[in-house]
C-alpha cells in the first residue's frame, strides 16, 4: 500500500525543540499530531513554536503547496495516544527518560504500532529492552529543523520487525523526508562523528588557540561545512550535546566523547544555545 493511500496520526511524546520541529514537519504535510507532555507550559510554549515554524517553513517553499495543514493536538494524557498510527519518542537525550516514554507509549497503543525513538545516540536495542513488544521499537534521528533538513538516519535494532521498518519509511516518505537505514550502534553514524569533533572545537576555544567565532569560520570556509561546529552546538542546545556525549562515552570508552569543561560550564550556568539566547553566540532572548 503506497502513502497516498494511508491515513496517519502521529503522536508525539515531549514538547521541547524536536518534538515541537517534528511536529511541525508532520503537520505542515498534513498530518494530525498528538503532541504529549506532562509539562502544560512546555506544550504552550510549543504551540507558538509549531505555528512559527509552519509559518517559516511556507515562507521558504518548505512544505507542499495547497495542503490543509494538520491538526495539533495538545495533551498530557497518555490516553490521547490511542490510536495514532506511530509514536515519536523526542524527549531528552537521557537514557532513563526514554525508556520511561517509550514504555507508556507501548502501554496505550495498539500492538504493532512503530515505536520511533528520536535518540541521538543511545542503542535502540536498549531501549527497546523491557518493553512489551521490542519488535515495534526503531530508531529516527530527525536533525534540527526537521522541516528543513529532509534526511533521517534510521537505526534498525537487532529486534526491530520487518512491519516497523516498512512502516517507518512509509511514515518518512509521506512526511518527504529522506531515510537512510543504519545498524544499531552507540551514536549510530552522525552523532558518532560529529558530536566527537564539536567537543574537540570547544576545547581549542577553552585553549585560546581560536574564538568560537574563528573556528566556524575556518570549518565553513575551508571545510564546507554550512554552519561550523560552534553554532551547530548551540542549535543542538549545549545540554542535549553533553548528555548525548556522556552516553556515548559511557558506551564506547572513546576519550574525545567525554564533554569537556568549558561545555559542563555553559551547561550549568544555563547557557544552552538558541533555546535560552546564549551559547557560544548571543542570540537575544531566544526560546524562554
Amino acid at each position: 500500500m503506497g502513502t497516498e493511500s494511508e491515513t496517519y496520526q502521529l503522536g508525539i511524546l515531549g514538547a521541547g525543540v524536536m518534538g515541537s520541529g517534528i511536529a511541525a514537519l508532520a503537520v505542515g504535510h498534513g498530518v494530525p499530531v498528538v503532541l504529549m507532555d506532562t509539562d502544560p507550559r512546555a506544550l504552550e510554549r510549543a504551540r507558538a513554536a509549531v505555528a512559527h515554524q509552519v509559518r517559516h517553513a511556507g515562507l521558504v517553499a518548505a512544505l507542499p503547496a495547497g495542503v490543509p495543514r494538520g491538526k495539533l493536538i495538545l495533551s498530557t494524557s497518555p490516553e490521547d495516544l490511542t490510536g495514532v498510527t506511530a509514536v515519536v519518542e523526542a524527549v531528552t537525550e537521557d537514557f532513563a527518560a526514554k525508556a520511561k516514554a517509550l514504555a507508556t507509549a507501548a502501554e496505550a497503543v495498539t500492538p504493532g504500532t512503530p515505536l520511533l525513538t528520536n535518540t541521538s545516540g543511545i542503542p535502540v536495542d536498549e531501549l527497546a529492552d523491557g518493553l512489551p513488544r521490542p519488535g515495534d521499537v526503531i530508531g529516527t534521528h530527525f536533525m534540527n529543523p526537521p522541516y528543513l533538513i529532509k534526511m533521517v538516519e534510521v537505526s534498525r535494532g537487532p529486534r526491530t520487525a520487518d512491519t516497523t521498518l516498512a512502516a517507518t519509511e512509509r511514515l518518512l516518505t509521506r512526511l518527504a523526508r529522506q531515510p537512510v537505514v543504519i545498524r544499531d550502534a552507540p551514536g549510530f553514524v552522525t552523532s558518532r562523528l560529529l558530536h566527537p569533533m564539536i567537543n574537540d572545537a570547544i576545547r581549542i576555544v577553552a585553549e585560546g588557540t581560536a574564538s568560537a567565532e574563528a573556528v566556524d569560520q575556518l570549518i565553513q570556509g575551508c571545510l564546507g561545512h554550512p554552519t561550523g561546529p560552534l553554532r551547530t552546538a548551540d542549535l543542538i542546545g549545549l545540554d542535549n550535546l553533553a548528555d548525548a556525549l556522556t552516553a556515548l562515552h559511557l558506551r564506547t570508552g572513546d576519550e574525545r566523547s567525554k564533554p569537556c569543561a568549558l561545555l559542563l560550564e555553559k551547561v550549568r550556568a544555563g547557557d544552552l544555545g538558541r533555546k535560552t539566547g546564549r551559547g557560544f553566540y548571543d542570540y537575544g532572548e531566544g526560546l524562554k
